[in-house]
């Protein structure tokens, strides 16, 4: 724990980075909320340096870019029959992303980088 930051801040950030991995779960049926969550996400990125939270906040952030780098590749490929199997792949690993995102900020660990 960062030690200019006191348990309830710590209690705020944790919530901060539930909120955004929720807005990055509802993505999948209003994606605009992918796009409110990387902005939190580069907004409250100093608040979190020097925390457990900030290998979270890395965790979201790589799995916005990365996830929308493997979907815009299965769009322009999607005429072809690879694209929709890129699609559903960065499907399947954005979903394992927040889901093992969230389960370790519920235990509160940090995230390993994968």
């Amino acid at each position: 724990m960062s030690e200019l930051q006191s348990p309830t801040d710590q209690d705020s950030l944790k919530t901060l980075t539930t909120v955004v991995h929720a807005l990055q779960a509802a993505s999948f049926i209003i994606g605009i909320t992918s796009i409110v969550a990387i902005v939190i996400n580069y907004v409250k990125i100093d608040d979190v340096k020097g925390t457990w939270l900030e290998s979270h906040f890395r965790w979201q952030i790589r799995t916005f870019w990365f996830g929308l780098l493997w979907g815009v590749i299965g769009v322009l490929t999607f005429i072809l029959v690879i694209g929709w199997l890129i699609l559903a792949a960065d499907a399947v690993w954005v979903i394992y992303r927040i889901v093992k995102g969230w389960l370790n900020l519920n235990e509160g660990k940090e995230v390993n980088p994968a």
